[in-house]
């Protein structure tokens, strides 16, 4: 048994109340008001939150932790230690790998190694098509037996529209998602940076905001004909965002992501041809960024995500159009939002909570996400007051690569538990 004392909680109404949790057999076993008489049970592991946040354990459904294949990016332990130092209890990890988990053997290797790592839950999504070469579907149906929670080919779009639409439709009889990472290959060749005045000023092949914004409408209507629960991945221009919020309001099954990057970076903020500020989508407008912010806030995008992406040094080290795309999110993920959002009073403490944990359960239906009698004692501690510099050098991710150095924020996550279990404390 683990209580943990005096802490902060927030209830349906969003407001803070002060409660023992009582954590047995990997559930919350008991909320109890911290203003009645109580003791703790003699014997039980205690720990005194002081008055800190307590709230569900934070779920991430985009990341990419590399193994197999590119384990002097990321490992499955280091991703997943990376993943519980930033508050994270659950992350579903991308299937371009080498090989790539278009097999249920790598799938199966996968959950394994997350088994063996024994931190965070970590539950994998399946290519759509085999390699990810656009070419063969994959066998969905084996790749759900093997535990795979949805079909995705993201680090590129699934550039055939039939193929997208066989896949959408087999996804359905299977009760299974399709995520997917929206680009027309086409307009988006050699192409490293947004196109806008960033790329024009720096001589660079810029990406377009409708190479996303096509892909998205061509698949918002192969969903609406086969019915699948489709899921737009890290989405990050004005036009993508109209065509989701239209779909959405005639009843289209289309959920969508948001990562932190895109809600407070523009291309107008790249200090210089530094890599760490390439990532796909690539950082886009200031209007594009406003019209992500405003689609977080009405429900048109549904959860944040961090799309974790590590990379060495060295091949940062290439320069913005030789390095590959990608930053590291999970250990500021929640300190940045918190910092530039919620202490400046844009948002209150339970949307950002929510869209961080109730909301992604909700969309993939999952058991966690819930601060609540009887549901898994997965659980993040936050420290909102302290102030601390983003400081790669301590991350517990192999990645060092981050456009956040040096940036002074609040509400850091200071320890983690799963299933009842501490993994990680600071």
């Amino acid at each position: 048994m683990h209580i943990i004392t005096n802490a902060s909680v927030l209830n349906e109404q969003g407001e803070l109340t002060k409660k023992h949790i009582v954590l047995e057999d990997g559930v919350i076993r008991n909320l109890i008001d911290a203003k009645s008489e109580w003791e703790p049970q003699q014997g039980a592991e205690v720990t005194d939150a002081e008055g800190k946040l307590v709230t569900p354990g934070l779920i991430d459904m985009h990341v990419h932790l590399r193994e197999p294949g590119f384990e002097h990016k990321e490992t499955i332990e280091t991703g997943s230690r990376s993943a519980a130092k930033g508050g994270f209890t659950t992350i579903a990890c991308m299937p371009n790998t080498k090989p790539v988990m278009d097999n249920p053997e790598t799938v199966q290797l996968v959950l394994d190694k997350a088994r063996e790592a024994g931190i965070v839950k970590v539950l994998p999504y399946a290519a759509i098509t085999i390699r990810e070469l656009g070419r063969e579907l994959t066998d969905f149906t084996a790749l759900k037996a093997a535990g795979a929670i949805g079909f995705t080919d993201d680090g590129v779009g699934v550039q055939n529209a039939q193929m997208m639409k066989n896949a959408m439709r087999m996804a359905a009889e299977l009760d299974m998602p399709v995520i997917a990472h929206c680009e027309e290959n086409s307009l988006v060749e050699k192409g490293c940076v947004t196109e806008g005045k960033f790329a024009e000023q720096h001589g660079l092949v810029g990406i377009p905001n409708e190479s996303e914004a096509i892909h998205v409408g061509r698949d918002i209507l192969l969903a609406e004909a086969t019915g699948v629960h489709y899921h737009v991945c890290h989405v990050s221009t004005e036009q993508s965002i109209r065509l989701i919020r239209q779909a959405k309001s005639i009843g289209i099954n289309v959920t969508a992501e948001v990562c932190p990057h895109h809600l407070l970076l523009s291309d107008e903020d790249i200090p210089g041809l530094d890599a760490n500020w390439k990532m796909n989508p690539p950082l886009r407008s200031p209007r594009d960024v406003k019209a992500c912010i405003e689609a977080l806030q009405d429900g048109t995008l549904d959860i944040i995500v961090t799309d974790h992406a590590p990379h060495t040094e060295e091949e940062k080290a290439k320069g913005m159009e030789m390095a590959p795309f990608g930053i590291v999110g999970f250990e500021t993920a929640f300190p940045l939002l918190y910092t530039k959002f919620v202490e400046k009073g844009s948002w209150d403490l339970g949307f950002l909570v929510r869209r961080m944990t109730t909301d992604p359960a909700r969309v993939f239906g999952l058991k966690t996400g819930r601060l609540e009698e009887g549901a898994p004692a997965d659980l993040t501690m936050i420290d909102l007051d302290t102030e601390k510099e983003v400081n790669p050098e301590d991350f517990a991710t192999k990645g060092r690569n981050t456009p956040f150095t040096g940036w002074k924020l609040k509400g850091w996550p200071v320890k983690t538990w799963v299933d009842g279990k501490v993994v990680w404390a600071d």
